[in-house]
């Protein structure tokens, strides 16, 4: 005798997760491939570490008045979120582009916003590990911050993220897998050595400040100096890194390739 299929075994489960749980995933995935990777790794704790030590047990680089410690911590935290925010997701976009990966992931039921948003929330993580390690190493140095100013630390972390975020994604989705490769790396080198990072705006060559004070590293690292040095707001350096989170924020959204 024949029997009509029972409804609830033909009806299919739906399961796929929530989205809130997707872009959990994907971050959690994206934060530890940052971490378990040794050249994002080098770049994103190793050399910044480096660069903490020496420039506080050295005096050859002038960083102007104050205890050398409590001026080049802040820098070095604005370092690390140029690291991992922007030389770490332009090189990962951009090779993921070129193997197929976004195109894939773009149209899994994690979705495109869902894998950008996944993507920042590992930036963030990343971040916040990061100010973790090079925070423990500065007090271990004798690092004295203003702790009236990390709300003000936090804020300028967000903006700061923000913004090199979004120029990771306008060129690691525009240009060439090995284009990025070299192009981030290379402006990781000149923000350090010329893009008021490490070293505040006002120590570098008179020539070169007006126009150092407009980019988003200089707005981050003398934010940050500002906040843990002083307990300050710098209401001008949140705006430059507005303005460029939101400029490459648009471009990004019409520019970017999902693949070659």
């Amino acid at each position: 005798m024949n029997q009509e299929p029972s409804t609830t075994a033909a009806a299919e489960p739906d399961r796929a997760a929530p989205p809130a749980r997707r872009v959990v995933a994907q971050a959690r995935f994206e934060a530890l491939t940052m971490l378990r990777n040794g050249e994002q790794l080098l770049v994103a704790l190793v050399l910044p570490a480096m660069v903490l030590v020496g420039l506080v047990t050295t005096s050859f680089v002038p960083l102007g008045a104050g205890r050398r410690v409590d001026i080049v911590v802040p820098g070095v935290l604005a370092l690390c979120v140029i690291s991992s925010g922007f030389t770490g997701v332009a090189i990962a976009t951009g090779f993921d582009r070129r193997y197929g990966v976004l195109r894939l992931l773009g149209t899994s039921p994690l979705g495109r916003l869902g894998l950008l948003a996944g993507k920042a929330a590992a930036v963030f993580s990343v971040v916040a590990l990061q100010y973790v390690v090079i925070g423990a190493l500065g007090l271990a140095l004798g690092w004295e911050p203003h702790l009236g100013g990390i709300p003000a630390m936090v804020v300028s972390t967000l903006l700061g993220t923000w913004a090199f975020v979004a120029l990771a994604l306008l060129l690691g989705g525009t240009v060439r897998a090995e284009g990025v490769l070299a192009l981030a790396n290379l402006i990781w080198v000149l923000l350090l050595a010329l893009g008021g990072v490490v070293v505040p705006t006002d120590r570098l060559p008179d020539s070169l400040e007006p126009l150092v004070a407009l980019l988003p590293s200089a707005a981050l690292g003398d934010s940050l100096r500002a906040a843990l040095l002083h307990g300050q707001v710098l209401l001008g350096e949140w705006l430059v890194m507005a303005a460029w989170g939101t400029v490459a924020t648009v471009l990004a959204s019409r520019l970017f390739r999902w693949s070659d």
